[in-house]
């Protein structure tokens, strides 16, 4: 490829980051990277009535948490500056090249008022729409100097032919052709002088020399209008990749009302940051290798957009709680104790130590949040059915287990060293010395110390955290317990 590749992520600050936004950015990030290429971040904030205070430190903050580096940016001034559109409205850029295109009559001033456009609703498919009728484009240059300088509100709009055919390539869903029938003089400038999105994308595309536009396949419907322009400024039209739409596993598209949506709704759901990006990477992307797990940087080498799937992809949130829980089993374990350690603390209140309760735990979450539930018994045994000293496999019940807590009770009484090691090499000898099967004695002990059909650990290693007179103080609640149950 001979010219260099640019892409951009140009996202309005509206809020937190959506799913759907995250993959675009992480696309065109990866295009941009695997090609040597640069990336740019531009702040489309023309749409005022939408902007919300601090979405820009939420965009900022999201790509410096999931490792999107733009090379070029409102921080990162690459010579095509400024990257803030309200930036670039003020400088008078999208007024200047709309006035461009009204020079060479692929624009014109509309002065219609709402009724008159009111008046123009259709309904079509269904939809009640607008389609205007180029009514402002017959007037003569003295009726639009006269209306400009009295000073009559106006908006700038898009000149398409009503016949013939325009087609557009994407790189994923190939050739499109569109009647121009269907094309609409979109508006260029609004009322206010600001810029529509359309219009702004495609001035600061070109001025910015992005050579791949990354975008949900929601633009395809509008892309013929962006061609329209590119063609009627003589440029160069850049390689268009649209990606598939993100839905819900009810097939739905994705919304912030499914709890997931956005970025760091999935932090504070207890997923990594890591995981996340990867789990993105692949929502419509599919590798030539057969492996999921990738770095960043792995997925800069292995991205192939051309890869792309045309049919929609599901946020399978299993799925995702899977990849989540092998990053946590390689997570290094400093790394992992210190994001685990606030849902130990408030969960278990005693004074046992918190780095086995964490060694236990790690390999055994799929996310963070999962840790209560599973180690809620150190604080105190939860109400039980004796019913659960069954174990078909173990040959146990309620009455053999009551009799093997009976007679391993005073064994436990008379062990003074209560470390792991030490507590089952002692119940080993007594398993040996009454000749029962290991299951036999440690499925009971197991139970009653932790009133639980699954735990985290063991028997002993459970009596080595909650200590010598906890342990015996769970057995004698469970010899009481069995006993009132005969």
């Amino acid at each position: 490829m001979d010219k260099k590749v640019r892409t951009r992520f140009a996202p309005s600050p509206t809020g937190r980051m959506h799913v759907g936004n995250l993959r675009t950015a992480l696309y065109a990030y990866l295009i941009a990277k695997h090609e040597g290429g640069d990336f740019l971040l531009r702040i489309e904030d023309t749409d005022q009535e939408r902007f919300v205070e601090g979405a820009v430190d939420i965009i900022n903050r999201t790509l410096e948490k999931t490792g999107l580096i733009h090379d070029e940016g409102p921080d990162k001034d690459g010579g095509c500056g400024p990257y803030v559109q309200s930036e670039r409205q003020a400088a008078g850029i999208y007024m200047e090249y709309a006035k461009k295109l009204i020079d060479k009559g692929e624009a014109y001033y509309c002065f219609c008022d709402k009724e008159r456009l009111e008046n123009l609703k259709q309904e079509v498919a269904g939809k009640e729409i607008m389609i205007y009728d180029k009514h402002c484009l017959h007037l003569s240059k003295e009726e639009v100097e006269e209306k400009l300088a009295s000073g009559i509100p106006y908006v700038i709009r898009q000149n398409n032919p009503t016949e013939g055919i325009t087609t557009f390539h994407d790189d994923i869903y190939g050739d499109i052709s569109v009647d121009n029938s269907e094309l609409d003089d979109m508006v260029l400038i609004k009322s206010d002088g600001y810029p529509t999105y359309n219009f702004a994308n495609v001035v600061d595309d070109h001025l910015m020399g992005i050579t791949h536009v990354v975008r949900g396949n929601e633009y395809l419907s509008s892309s013929p209008k962006y061609n329209r322009l590119y063609e009627a400024f003589g440029w160069e039209v850049p390689t268009y990749v649209h990606c598939p739409l993100i839905t819900d596993e009810e097939h739905k598209k994705l919304s912030k009302r499914s709890g997931h949506s956005s970025f760091e709704d999935l932090l504070d759901q207890g997923f990594l940051t890591e995981a996340v990006v990867n789990y993105v990477a692949l929502l419509g992307w599919s590798p030539e290798e057969n492996r999921e797990i990738y770095s960043l940087e792995e997925l800069v080498q292995a991205f192939d957009y051309h890869h792309m799937s045309k049919s929609p992809a599901v946020f399978d949130m299993t799925k995702l709680k899977w990849m989540n829980g092998e990053y946590i089993k390689a997570m290094d374990f400093d790394a992992f104790y210190e994001k685990a350690l606030p849902f130990i603390k408030e969960t278990v209140h005693r004074d046992v130590d918190y780095r086995k309760i964490g060694e236990m735990v790690k390999t055994r979450i799929e996310i963070f949040p999962d840790i209560p539930a599973l180690i809620d018994f150190f604080e105190a045994v939860p109400e039980y059915d004796v019913a659960m000293y069954t174990h078909k496999k173990m040959k146990t019940n309620a009455e053999t287990s009551l009799a093997v807590l009976k007679e391993v009770l005073p064994v436990l009484e008379a062990q003074e060293d209560y470390s792991n090691d030490a507590l089952y090499g002692c119940l080993v000898e007594f398993v040996k010395e009454k000749g029962y099967k290991n299951g036999y004695v440690m499925w009971p002990i197991r139970t009653a110390v932790s009133g639980k059909q699954m735990t985290p650990a063991g028997a002993t290693e459970i009596m080595e955290v909650i200590g010598k007179e906890e342990s015996l103080a769970r057995i004698r609640s469970a010899i009481e317990k069995l006993e009132a149950c005969k």
